[in-house]
């Protein structure tokens, strides 16, 4: 269905209960074409909201976060652009991995491209991803923090609103290990329990390589912290040794030029 004298396509009802995940996010209408997801920044939600925004908030993690995210998208086909802005999260690094989500796809469940440190999705489907990557456009405003700069691109995306995408809301099941995490439009950093499919690795496994390679770390820092006494200490003594010997040196030569001169 169409709007008469235009080609836009009218608002449709997002899926019952839209959002249907928890998260620190505001809403607006959920008619609104415009999506806002400020990663590891905590804006004002509100003043994105009042600009026209249907949802906004932020994003931490590159696995749940990330799936929460496009859990919300899908569910609602109003929802026609992504504002992926806000400071880039340590590690994580999750806007780019928003933007290589929505750019690549997925390869055994790993993020295509994604830098970060864990980017593997499990609760969301190929049809989901798909959804995603048909259903918005993403636009790359990492490391904006200007709501004033924001709430303009949020306005002028709602200028161009092509209308609903033609299809259903999409429903994901997204899962979280443990309870009371939030992180936004997406999830807090408890990271999902069971293996990926297709191949890829568990998060457990891939938790406890970071970990060794992060202990690796630490262990070679301290070794170097220990040469490096050694060689101040080698060093100090080294001083002392040739204090000493020079010393002793001078001594010797002090007696022999007295000898030479008392029997000269």
């Amino acid at each position: 269905m169409t709007d008469e004298g235009s080609n836009k396509t009218a608002a449709v009802a997002a899926a019952a209960g839209w959002p249907m995940l928890k998260g620190e996010y505001k809403t607006g209408k959920p008619d609104s074409c415009v999506a806002v997801v400020t990663c590891g920044s905590h804006l004002d939600d509100d003043a994105l909201i009042e600009a026209g925004a249907a949802i906004s908030g932020s994003c931490k993690t590159e696995n749940l976060g990330i799936e929460k995210l496009v859990s919300h998208i899908i569910s609602n086909p109003n929802i026609r652009f992504l504002i992926v802005t806000g400071a880039e999260v340590k590690g994580h690094i999750t806007g780019e991995a928003i933007l290589m989500l929505h750019q690549n796809g997925i390869d055994k469940n790993r993020i295509v491209g994604a830098k970060g440190a864990i980017p593997y999705i499990e609760n969301l489907s190929e049809d989901a991803v798909k959804r995603f990557m048909e259903q918005i456009e993403c636009i790359d405003m990492i490391n904006v923090e200007d709501i004033d700069e924001i709430s303009e691109k949020i306005r002028e995306c709602t200028a161009k609103d092509p209308g609903a995408f033609p299809a259903a809301p999409l429903i994901q099941d997204v899962k979280e290990k443990t309870a009371g995490s939030d992180d936004g439009n997406s999830g807090e950093e408890d990271e999902p329990s069971r293996s990926f499919s297709g191949g890829g690795a568990s998060v457990e496994e891939i938790s406890s390589l970071t970990m060794i390679t992060r202990l690796k770390s630490v262990d070679q820092k301290i070794a170097g912290i220990g040469d490096y006494n050694k060689f101040q200490a080698g060093f100090q003594a080294g001083k002392i040794e040739g204090f000493v010997i020079g010393f002793v040196v001078m001594i010797l030569i002090a007696a022999i030029i007295g000898i030479i001169i008392m029997f000269g």
